[in-house]
């Protein structure tokens, strides 16, 4: 790493500080909407490193903004702390100890994800100060990414609206900018309401809604033969109307994620399955009630900001792993597959590299590579303001996302170490928006463009609400 960026020092002055909140919002892992404790760690870190903090963003009770400085454009740093249920994990351990059987834990590293993210915030406050810029630094911190799309109705409610750009970072296996590639993800409840009857004495008087509902499976999985290659569509039952086998089902809910390349063409197969479960309805002689749960958007890249981070990455070059590290990464991924290790380098456009359990350099922009599949709430922001992505390395190469093994890595070093090195790339990127008005200039016009060939319209309905959580019981 050079140091030669003058964002260092300040990230240095706030990085203990901060790996202690990573730690401790990793050892009170809640779920989407029920992020009441570790919320509660984030005000509390803002409001000592002197922050201006507005709490209960867009009437989420577990979303926080703390924001510093004055005048000049907004840069807005984006932290999360959710986790993900049925991944508790020890820490530090490379093999699956639960700490609570069947609770949740940091699957996806979103501990550090947070607090780098307010880490790296707090150097840019800092250095707004230190230089007498112009300008406002504010910190986001997002919960419910994981299924809950708390940005999207956090961009509809317009917290965004007064940002200039937005900058954020993911745990990852490999070191690199993110290239902005993401599916819209629609999650769409389907409850079926049918009519109770005798199995065997008036299965005629019956209207199944479990038959219903596994009809628009049947519908569905042949409905996926006519869609686009990259789009995907997921259930999961959440009502299959009981467990008695002699009483026809009057009841059934079953939900689905929805995910397409583009916004529009998700829009498009949302109503597709729609009509899969009315047909199924009319089948069956139910009724289906349709509603919409959360989604996001698809990515929306902006190119000068990218260009920009890759110019903090050459300069800090990557995370400076040591022999400990290894050892542990090494222990990791002798519990996964040749393929999960495989994966990583595929995604990343590189050829496989054996022997190597921690990716210390930074991956060449624009190495290709496998087409991200999954989803996230970062994109609807990409589409309100100029958005860019950083991922760097907090655990051993291979490692699936949404594991134990991610769990087990989110307090190791080389979780530390990782999440310090995203706060400075994302410090620095940050700092060059402030003092370069071209580079934001650029960021804006490159982000205009992009919404000429398709304008944002929010996929989550102005009706539906956040599925808020209640605060845990005193």
């Amino acid at each position: 790493m050079q140091n030669t960026d003058p964002i260092l020092p300040h990230v240095e002055r706030h990085k203990d500080d901060l790996v202690a909140l990573a730690d401790r919002v990793w050892g009170m892992p809640e779920t989407l909407y029920a992020e009441y404790r570790s919320c509660a760690e984030h005000k509390a870190t803002l409001h000592e490193k002197g922050f201006r903090v507005t709490e209960k963003v867009a009437g989420i009770p577990t979303a926080v903004v703390g924001e510093a400085g004055s005048g000049g454009p907004v840069i807005a740093v984006l932290g999360e702390y959710d986790a993900l249920p049925g991944l508790s994990q020890e820490a530090n351990v490379a093999e699956p100890r639960p700490v609570l059987e069947g609770g949740a834990g940091h699957g996806c590293g979103h501990n550090l994800l947070g607090s780098a993210a307010l880490l790296a915030a707090c150097a840019l406050k800092d250095w707004l100060t230190a230089t007498g810029t112009p300008g406002r630094v504010r910190y986001y911190g997002c919960p419910a990414e994981e299924g809950g799309a708390a940005k999207a109705f956090m961009v509809r409610d317009g917290a965004f609206d007064d940002v200039d750009a937005a900058i954020t970072w993911h745990p990852s296996a490999m070191t690199k900018v993110d290239e902005a590639r993401s599916l819209a993800n629609t999650r769409m409840d389907f409850t079926f309401i049918g009519r109770s009857s005798h199995a065997a004495a008036t299965p005629h008087l019956g209207r199944s809604a479990l038959d219903a509902a596994e009809l628009m499976s049947v519908g569905v999985n042949y409905l996926r033969e006519h869609i686009p290659q990259e789009s995907r569509i997921h259930y999961a039952y959440l009502d299959a109307g009981g467990t008695a086998p002699n009483v026809v089902q009057g009841r059934a809910k079953v939900r689905y994620a929805i995910r397409s390349t583009t916004l529009s063409g998700m829009m498009v197969l949302n109503e597709q399955v729609q009509q899969v479960a009315r047909g199924a309805a009319m089948m069956t002689g139910t009724e289906v009630q349709i509603s919409v749960i959360s989604a996001v958007s698809n990515m929306l890249g902006n190119t000068p900001l990218e260009e920009a981070m890759q110019i903090a990455f050459d300069t800090l070059g990557g995370v400076e792993f040591d022999a400990q590290d290894r050892e542990f990464a090494t222990a990791i991924q002798a519990t996964l597959s040749p393929e999960d290790i495989a994966a990583s380098y595929r995604s990343a456009g590189l050829a496989l590299r054996r022997g190597e359990p921690l990716c210390d350099y930074v991956v060449p922009q624009h190495s290709g590579g496998a087409k991200m599949m999954g989803s996230t709430d970062v994109a609807d922001v990409s589409w309100a303001v100029p958005t860019v992505q950083a991922r760097v390395a907090t655990h051993a190469i291979g490692t699936p996302g949404h594991s134990w093994q991610i769990t087990a890595q989110g307090k190791a070093p080389a979780a530390h170490k990782g999440m310090i090195h995203a706060a400075r790339v994302m410090g620095s990127v940050g700092r060059m928006l402030f003092a370069d008005e071209l580079l934001l200039a650029e960021a804006k016009k490159d982000h205009q463009a992009r919404l000429a060939n398709e304008p944002y319209v929010c996929p989550i309905p102005p009706e539906v609400r956040p599925p808020l959580q209640p605060p845990p019981a005193a």
